[in-house]
């Protein structure tokens, strides 16, 4: 006799066990996730084998914990494959989202003495600092590398710190670095040092012993991508499917607004006042930015919010393909939406990154006589001195500044 989950398939018996009565929430659960037919089918049906397992060895629900699924599927005759450790880790997380089941306890760990002040650095770039969790991710590895550098021995006492513990880490450390990693690293050894001079722990000035590495401003040109490219880029998206649909809205929007990856993925439904014809961007250190909003973008976006967006809680306008269904965790996402694109056209970018629209919008704008001013605003630049390198792409401008060649010389 079978037993029907829903109306697409059904069990060839009833379930049994402790968790016979949830397989069909969690049926649910997975379809309001996204998770398609397949997956579903395959993640019921180990929910259903994993219950049997339990009612056989006499383990109640209240008594279920993570390790038993790793029992189960060393028990079972057939071979595990692979989705069904993710099948059973959705599973556990279901019944703990329903109380089903007791929160997992962690076994107790003491960080050690390295940890710890990492720990709590990162607290304070995140509280008191309001840093960006990219930034932190970035600052992390280098403070956990310069106090294993210092404190091998594994005591840490910050007090003992010295401008030549300092120096001797960055010499290390850097000879191995491109220059954006050493900048990095530099950058985030003088903030972990004004930190612990700011807790007390040290009286000198330590980050002032950090060496500066050569960096020159402005030196190099900004890598942008063509007009002509972009239109190319934008014509090979096929926008019938709904992937090609969120494809395309995203990179018009990197194109005409200027956006940083992270603002895009990032833009929430209540951002977009679509009477006032604005858009609010969120940037760096939480910087608010309203901008008028193209008609060509609000059109893409609209396009993809009534046709193709998943239904879904999220409040982000752009979600993952996916399942889980849900808005993109990082930026990263949306470089290989860029890199699968530019693949796909055929087109040989100055970059594979989504910086490189950034670019373009802000040399086009400078050529068609926008001031450095005009177009710091519309990218969101605080300071002038950081549009300043834009001017590098104006060669017409440059070249009234060209001394003439000495000599009749050519």
């Amino acid at each position: 006799m079978k037993y029907f989950i829903n109306d697409d398939f059904a069990l060839s018996r009833p379930p049994e066990g402790p968790v016979a009565s949830y397989v069909i929430p969690f049926t649910e659960w997975l379809v309001d996730r996204g998770y398609g037919l397949v997956s579903t089918r395959n993640q019921v049906l180990m929910a259903a084998g994993f219950s049997r397992w339990l009612r056989q060895k006499g383990i109640e629900l209240s008594d279920i914990r993570g390790n038993h699924s790793e029992r189960y599927l060393l028990d079972r005759a057939q071979r595990p494959k692979r989705g069904d450790n993710a099948a059973l880790r959705h599973l556990l997380a279901f019944l703990r989202s329903q109380n089903a089941i007791a929160e997992e306890i962690e076994a107790e760990h003491s960080p050690s003495a390295v940890e710890q002040h990492v720990l709590a650095y990162e607290q304070y770039l995140r509280d008191a600092r309001a840093l960006s969790r990219q930034t932190i991710i970035n600052y992390r590895p280098v403070v956990r590398d310069f106090l294993n550098f210092r404190f091998s021995d594994g005591g840490v006492s910050l007090a003992q710190l010295r401008a030549v513990d300092v120096t001797g880490f960055v010499q290390k450390g850097v000879s191995r670095l491109n220059m954006r990693s050493a900048k990095i690293m530099t950058t985030a050894l003088r903030s972990f040092l004004s930190y612990v001079r700011y807790r007390g722990d040290i009286t000198s000035d330590l980050a002032a012993a950090v060496p500066i590495v050569a960096n020159w401003s402005l030196s190099s040109i900004p890598r942008a991508i063509g007009r002509d490219e972009v239109a190319r880029l934008l014509a090979s998206i096929d926008r019938d499917t709904p992937i090609g649909c969120r494809d395309y809205a995203m990179i018009l929007a990197l194109a005409r607004l200027g956006l940083r990856s992270s603002e895009v993925v990032t833009l929430e439904l209540d951002d977009i006042d679509w009477a006032a014809g604005e858009i609010r961007v969120v940037g760096k250190n939480g910087q608010r930015n309203d901008l008028p909003m193209p008609a060509d973008v609000g059109e893409a976006i609209a396009d993809y919010l009534r046709k193709s967006r998943p239904t879904n809680a999220s409040r982000r306008v752009f979600l993952r393909d996916k399942a889980p269904i849900r808005g993109f965790t990082g930026p990263c996402g949306l470089g290989s939406v860029i890199r699968r694109s530019l693949k796909r056209a055929g087109i040989d970018a100055p970059t594979m990154g989504t910086h490189q629209f950034r670019h373009g919008l802000a040399s086009e704008m400078l050529r068609g006589g926008a001031s450095l001013g005009e177009i710091g605003e519309v990218l969101g630049h605080r300071h002038v001195q950081t549009t300043a390198i834009y001017a590098k792409v104006d060669l017409n401008a440059l070249r009234t500044l060209a001394l003439p060649w000495p000599g009749d010389a050519q």
